[in-house]
């Protein structure tokens, strides 16, 4: 359905979202209709905005105004610009490489989709286009919201408890969305804070070095020449005398001051100073950032201007005469004042400022909103156990640190790089490990001591070890949390956490085991398994839940936490507190043994029919196939963001192999058909994805039931619910 309806000078522009009413539903189900606003920008030539309920009702949505919000996280919107015949290109201008991907450009059509993941947050859609005189952009700025939490309420408190935990661990960077922040005297000032702040300085700043430029301020400043009496336009009183002496000699020169105009001044030197020191900043980050294999080439575009535009000022010949900055002894009233100085001594005192994630002019990226949720599940853990434990600050060991992720941002430290001990007087109450990842061989660095998996690497989020001496000295119960930002659905008012999250929590139990190394014998170690989610629901129902009652009943089971939400953090209060009072040999005489292990959820795999008149039946036959396309009409069920795998169904034959999907895009009919035809059949947009062949599922052919398949002709699975005729 078409939700948006913009109405420019050049174009119109299309945004839609085949099941927007899902996705609005389920917002407004989990955070309520009124919190499901967002404010609308964009720049000039812009003579309506529409948002698209039905054919017959539509509302004009002002800028600046609240009104219903459109974006939301994880979901796919195609968005069609149909250009006037003036313009000769264009082109999608995201920072990301891949989100330009998927837009082509076709007679006057600019089609494609975007779908934001996980990052929430304010953010642009930029388009670029070429007339006949000129490349014009045009910006649209709207708040992609989450669908699971209130983005201006819960959100702003994650950030907040994580910053007080790990100053500058929520910052990230090629995030499709940002948030405002702004100055603070006191901090760090790390890379990712000065690009952000000079980015949306260097326009400001690169004009108002050009105006200085154009018009200096200057000084008077005396200079000691030599004049015949003819060339002297006023007579100094120091040679009166030698006037008279050589007052017949018209050749004889006299020693006199004048005053001269001078760019040497103390403004221009500082100028000449932060034009040099951000010039070399801005360019080795710009080399950096280069190298990031996402970066758009739209985005190296205008960094290569930006640092042009630079160089060529920093080597402007108006700095020959002007001298080396040696600092100030008082307050320059020029640079604090004056036309074009004020501008780059502000910028140039901004970036050296720290800065805080509250509401601001200045724009910073943050980690998606999964990563953030896993991070702060674990930081509320860490508390609740300080809390029921009894302990001050003083008795906490933090082992944990952040450790530099790629070009800017940080990272919790994982396994041994993330520990918390909790002791009292000396001795060793409990362990929380953030992140390991628990394998036989790289147990000694990202894992847990003793704790190891024979088969294959398992990842739980959070790691609860609570030491018990009742039994036999120092015996540890494990306990594993796994924070997942999904909400399945709701059960009677209550948000129900994901299946399979759940079926992971039976593998981690099952899988992970204590290695005694004095006997080398593999014993069990996992007591319960447990998903923190952000879901909601009054206390008395979640108490009542399917997925609470597990607990008690196989130690499997979950718990929701979102911000603020205070009363169903009491449930998680309470079981901790239960397994800290618990004696180590009723734990014991509670658990039960397990037989076997939960299957996680593979892969998804789109199964497509591939017909005898498809142009690439025969590559398909012979596994060689590096393009599939679609009909006139695709499920809208079935979501184009994070699909996986393809496999080419053929009439009376089934199914058997497997391609990777490499990329998704929209391809004109003719195209795909190699026909050449301009009219309205051949101008018919269809999906396409781009394919590479991986594997043979199976030895020959097989059969699938054809009535599990949409428009007979698709089916949206995994590999192991990939069902075949026997």
């Amino acid at each position: 359905m078409e939700l948006l309806t913009i109405e420019h000078q050049d174009f119109t522009m299309i945004v839609e979202c085949t099941k927007f009413d899902v996705i609005w539903n389920k917002a407004r189900k989990n955070i309520g209709e009124e919190k499901l606003q967002s404010v609308y920008s964009w720049s000039e030539g812009v003579s309506s905005v529409k948002r698209t309920y039905n054919e017959e009702n539509e509302i004009q949505i002002e800028e600046g105004v609240p009104a219903p919000a459109i974006f939301f996280d994880n979901t796919d919107y195609p968005i069609w610009i149909e250009f006037g015949n003036h313009v000769k290109g264009a082109q999608f201008g995201s920072i990301l490489q891949n989100d330009n991907d998927r837009f082509t450009f076709r007679r006057h059509i600019l089609a494609g989709f975007i779908n934001y993941g996980n990052d929430v947050g304010r953010s642009e859609i930029q388009i670029i286009y070429k007339t006949d005189k000129e490349t014009r952009h045009f910006t649209f700025g709207f708040e992609v919201l989450s669908t699971k939490l209130d983005y201006h309420e819960h959100w702003k408190a994650i950030i907040d408890d994580i910053e007080r935990e790990y100053r500058m661990l929520s910052l990230d960077y090629m995030r499709r969305t940002f948030h405002g922040f702004s100055p603070n005297q006191q901090g760090e000032r790390p890379d990712i804070i000065w690009w952000s702040v000079f980015q949306g300085e260097q326009e400001k700043f690169i004009t108002a070095c050009k105006s200085i430029i154009e018009r200096p301020r200057h000084r008077l400043h005396g200079q000691v020449i030599y004049q015949r009496a003819d060339k002297l336009k006023q007579t100094p009183h120091h040679i009166e005398n030698d006037l008279a002496e050589h007052k017949n000699d018209i050749s004889h020169l006299y020693r006199v001051k004048q005053q001269i105009q001078s760019n040497d001044t103390q403004e221009n030197r500082f100028l000449k100073f932060a034009i040099g020191q951000i010039t070399n900043r801005y360019e080795e980050l710009r080399l950096r950032i280069e190298d990031i294999k996402t970066t758009s080439s739209v985005m190296k575009d205008a960094m290569k201007q930006t640092s042009e535009s630079l160089y060529r000022l920093q080597h402007n010949p108006f700095f020959r005469t002007v001298g080396r900055y040696k600092g100030m002894n008082q307050e320059n009233m020029v640079l604090q004042k004056a036309t074009g100085y004020s501008q780059v001594y502000r910028t140039w005192s901004m970036l050296r400022k720290a800065y805080s994630l509250n509401d601001g002019l200045y724009r910073l990226q943050t980690k998606d909103i999964a990563i953030l949720y896993e991070i702060w599940c674990f930081i509320e853990v860490s508390h609740i156990v300080k809390e029921k434990l009894g302990l001050q600050d003083a008795e906490i060991e933090h082992r944990n640190r952040m450790e530099m992720n790629g070009l800017f941002t940080w990272e919790l430290g994982k396994g041994e790089h993330s520990r918390i001990l909790f002791r009292k007087d000396g001795v060793e109450l409990a362990e929380l490990v953030y992140n390991p990842k628990n394998t036989e061989r790289e147990n000694d660095n990202v894992g847990i001591r003793d704790l190891v998996v024979p088969t294959v690497p398992q990842k739980p989020d959070i790691v609860l070890q609570l030491t018990k001496d009742d039994l036999q000295q120092g015996m540890k119960m494990t306990y594993l949390f796994d924070a997942k930002y999904r909400i399945e659905g709701k059960e009677k008012g209550v948000d129900v956490p994901p299946e399979d999250a759940i079926n992971q929590m039976h593998r981690y139990r099952d899988a992970i085991y204590y290695k005694d190394y004095t006997t080398d014998v593999l014993k069990k170690e996992v007591i319960g398994g447990y998903i923190l989610f952000p879901g909601d629901g009054e206390p008395q129902d979640v108490a009542a839940s399917r997925f609470y009652k597990t607990i008690k009943e196989v130690n499997i089971g979950a718990f929701p936490l979102r911000p603020k939400d205070v009363e169903n953090r009491k449930l998680l209060e309470q079981f901790i507190a239960e397994l800290i009072e618990r004696k180590s040999f009723e734990t014991i005489a509670n658990v039960i043994p397990q037989k076997g292990a939960f299957v996680e959820v593979g892969n998804r795999v789109l199964v497509g029919l591939v017909k005898e008149d498809n142009a690439y039946y025969k590559d398909f036959v012979n596994g060689t196939a590096t393009l599939y396309y679609t009909g006139k009409q695709f499920p809208t069920t079935i979501a184009l963001h994070d699909l996986h795998f393809f496999m080419p169904l053929f009439n009376g034959k089934g199914i058997r192999d497997v391609y990777e999907v490499k990329k998704v895009r929209t391809i004109r009919s003719s195209e795909v058909k190699k026909s050449g035809n301009t009219d309205k059949e051949g101008n018919a947009l269809r999906i396409a994805f781009e394919l590479q062949f991986v594997r043979r599922q199976f030895a020959d052919y097989q059969q699938i039931k054809t009535k599990l398949l949409a428009f007979n002709t698709f089916l949206d699975t995994t590999f192991d619910k990939l069902k075949v005729k026997s």
